[in-house]
């Protein structure tokens, strides 16, 4: 069977977005060559993403673009290669290799897990990620933690979640990746 996994970028005090559903901070650059690099190879690293709208209509708005080409060449080749699924009620997606999730979410996702293919990573995203971890559908957790406090916002979790400590590593500019898995 399939893994799903969430990645998402949150702050020390474990929120995605702040009160006011910004999430410009996690994209702050702090020049760091060897986050960067790690960035670049996680996102070429292969499998299949899921998002919710909200996050597939931004993403569709900058990978694609030959900006995207320029800044991340390694990312934008990786993001626009990958099979994309959007969770939505009302968008009808037009990034190449995007397939729309109908119906039940959880259903729909229990059922891309049982089929034959890569893992399934889904990228930001988090009221998709929230309800199915809450319907116990996600493996593992990868967490890039950025070194700001919001002191409120959203958080990926809807419903309390046992984890276990799979990876960690620290970089120079104070971001963490922590990847963990769910017990």
């Amino acid at each position: 069977m399939r893994k799903l996994q969430v990645f998402e970028s949150i702050s020390v005090d474990g929120y995605f977005v702040d009160s006011c559903g910004d999430m410009s901070w996690a994209h702050a650059s702090r020049g760091d060559a060897e986050f960067g690099a790690w960035v670049s190879g996680n996102a070429s690293s292969g499998g299949d993403l899921l998002f919710g709208r909200k996050t597939y209509e931004m993403m569709a708005g900058f990978w694609p673009t030959a900006t995207a080409a320029a800044q991340m060449p390694e990312v934008a080749k990786g993001m626009n290669a990958a099979r994309k699924y959007v969770a939505s009620r009302t968008l009808e997606p037009t990034w190449n290799n995007s397939v729309l999730v109908k119906g039940d979410l959880v259903k729909a996702v229990w059922a891309l897990k049982k089929k034959a293919g890569p893992d399934i990573t889904i990228l930001g995203s988090g009221d998709v990620a929230a309800q199915l971890g809450a319907a116990g559908l996600v493996d593992r957790y990868q967490f890039v933690i950025i070194p700001v406090a919001l002191g409120g916002g959203r958080t990926v979790f809807s419903a309390r979640a046992e984890l276990r400590l799979l990876e960690q590593r620290v970089f120079r500019c104070g971001n963490v990746v922590v990847t963990y898995g769910v017990e």
